[in-house]
């Protein structure tokens, strides 16, 4: 027996229902699975979860803290979660189960859930929340993958930032922690030594807000002038191999400016980044135009002659007179 053929397409994204244990929980000596139950069948996705990290499902979860990509397992309408290396005793752990879910007609889940629990140690009450910025992007470090290395015992917990380049990871152990952001070029869910990141200290029993994390690459070489390009007869601009710290204030005093062919010294009027620059020139141009039309407004003001009369011509000075 079945449902009868015809009808609405389904149109609604698969729905969780359970999760397995529950979220909170204390569980000593815990050897089980993670288990997320939906109210229908989802899809396993194109690409096998091997335990790689490349799956379709392993892409979706992020088991922390933990060394390895989790073991996931597809049951039709259930996702198992075990970590490779076993659990770990007197440990919190968090499940996050990252928005993209999809059932056989591909509606797609846009929500995502977070399972904490602990295997014998104490319940998590320390919460981090910040803001991550793609600095040579010039845009919110969107997607970025969120480490908190707990300093204690250098445990990893994770997450991702949201569209906007904000996050929320907890709840967590109580201590000092360094928080990460990093661009995820290669979708593994972890920083990688070449890319871009960016890191703060902090630490709190209950809550505590991380500083804005700038993500930029980090290297041993400085920044090199790469072009120089002439606006005008007064101003040259000057383009880094590299990103410049936009807090660094720069003296003029250190710059030589020499007019060739004679190697004359020019003095330097400023040396600003291109966007304070522009500020001021616009500022200035706003100032002039105003002063231009105050200017035009009393002019207009002094001129009383009648409209449609023209101004009589001005006076010829008398002549003196001859002896």
């Amino acid at each position: 027996m079945g449902a009868p053929p015809g009808g609405s397409p389904d149109i609604t994204p698969p729905k969780l229902i359970a999760t397995r244990p529950e979220s909170t929980s204390i569980l000593p000596d815990f050897q089980g699975n993670i288990e997320f139950q939906f109210d229908e069948i989802v899809s396993e996705g194109s690409s096998p979860n091997e335990g790689l990290g490349t799956g379709d499902l392993e892409r979706l979860i992020i088991l922390s803290p933990s060394a390895k990509p989790p073991i996931v397992t597809w049951k039709r309408d259930r996702i198992t979660v075990h970590p490779k290396e076993g659990w770990r005793p007197n440990t919190v752990y968090r499940v996050e189960l990252l928005p993209g879910i999809v059932d056989l007609r591909r509606n797609r889940d846009s929500t995502g859930t977070v399972l904490t629990f602990t295997t014998g140690a104490p319940l998590p009450t320390l919460k981090l929340s910040g803001q991550a910025v793609d600095w040579v992007g010039h845009k919110s470090g969107r997607g970025a993958v969120i480490e908190a290395t707990l300093l204690s015992d250098s445990l990893i917990y994770r997450s991702l930032a949201d569209s906007s380049g904000k996050f929320s990871l907890g709840p967590l152990p109580a201590g000092p922690y360094l928080v990460s952001a990093s661009i995820d070029q290669n979708r593994n869910l972890r920083r990688d030594l070449r890319e871009a990141f960016d890191t703060a200290r902090v630490g709190g029993d209950s809550a505590a807000a991380v500083p804005a994390l700038w993500i930029y690459p980090h290297d041993t070489v400085g920044p090199r002038i790469q072009t120089i390009t002439v606006n005008d007869t007064l101003a040259v601009t000057l383009t880094f191999n590299q990103p410049l710290d936009p807090y660094q204030l720069v003296d003029s005093i250190g710059v030589r400016l020499l007019l060739l062919p004679d190697s004359t010294p020019v003095g330097v009027g400023s040396l600003l980044g291109k966007a304070t620059d522009d500020s001021l020139a616009a500022r200035k141009r706003a100032s002039a135009d105003s002063t231009k039309a105050a200017a035009d407004t009393t002019a207009r003001a002094a001129d009383t002659t009648p409209v449609g009369k023209k101004r009589p011509p001005p006076r010829e000075p008398a002549a003196e007179n001859a002896e």
